[in-house]
């Protein structure tokens, strides 16, 4: 079954979640996943994925950062720009906190008799690879991690930005290729990041990680580079590494995405996120 919630965090901006799982009152394992940038919880083959997690007894939730550009009014596709340059990285922390602590509320969306609460592990892909691991990092309820294409370091690709007419001018301007949109990235992002960094510093926050950490990577990923996964790894000596040959960055996924298998590739990435969550149970 699918349940659909709308999640209400500190910060004001309601966002929209679900979780599927098989209604049988047991408790089971909980999977909270993390789109990345230009992406929402159902893109592509994510709905795919939540039943293929549900099919191994899961309660697999995905949602949408309250920033990512969809509203709880419309959440089928991107649409609110204003929000979307909005968005910084101090918010998705905020909103991965209140879907945590929701999910512990008797009251909550969720019936508790079906979900384990010792047993919640965070997946992320590309910059929800990030927010993932520093989430962790804080928070001690998180059983295990695991990445899909996992960034390094939120502030790799600034220097190749014109940064003093960004600051001046207030805003960049990114394209998303699927749909031909100019999507704003305000200023407030950077702000943001340098007044947070003791938080949002992944390179050192991931060392304070306790938490176990598998780290999946493309080889083929067009977008990042299969070196930072490398540099997950060399910060984190723990963590387990699989570089997946002929994966792109999305895996396999495009959108919109009409099979109701998975890719190969994020069929495997599953497998192994599945084994290593089984492992860490």
């Amino acid at each position: 079954m699918k349940v659909d919630f709308v999640v209400y965090p500190e910060h004001g901006r309601p966002f929209t979640a679900d979780a599927t799982f098989k209604e049988d009152g047991k408790h089971k394992p909980v999977v909270i996943f993390t789109h990345g940038f230009k992406g929402f919880k159902d893109w592509g083959h994510f709905n795919v994925l939540a039943r293929y997690f549900e099919d191994q007894g899961y309660v697999f939730i995905k949602f949408n950062f309250s920033y990512n550009g969809t509203s709880v009014e419309d959440y089928s596709d991107l649409h609110d720009m204003e929000a979307f340059g909005q968005n910084n990285f101090s918010l998705e922390l905020e909103d991965m906190q209140a879907l945590i602590d929701l999910l512990h509320d008797p009251h909550g969306p969720l019936n508790q008799s079906e979900l384990d609460l010792n047993r919640i592990y965070l997946m992320g892909h590309s910059r929800g690879g990030g927010a993932v691991i520093l989430k962790a990092a804080e928070e001690p309820r998180v059983k295990a991690v695991a990445t899909w294409a996992a960034v390094n370091r939120y502030d790799n690709r600034w220097e190749e930005l014109h940064m003093e007419s960004w600051k001046q001018e207030g805003v960049q301007w990114v394209e998303n290729f699927r749909t031909g949109q100019k999507m704003p990235l305000y200023y407030q992002i950077v702000e943001d990041f340098q007044k947070n960094r003791h938080r949002l510093d992944i390179p050192k926050v991931i060392l304070n990680m306790h938490q176990p950490l598998l780290l999946i990577h493309g080889e083929e990923d067009e977008t990042l580079p299969v070196q930072m996964a490398q540099d997950l790894k060399s910060w984190k000596q723990d963590a387990h590494l699989v570089l997946l040959p002929q994966a792109d960055h999305s895996f396999g996924g495009v959108h919109p995405y009409e099979d109701e298998e998975l890719p190969p590739a994020a069929k495997a990435a599953a497998d192994m996120s599945i084994e290593f969550f089984r492992t860490h149970a």
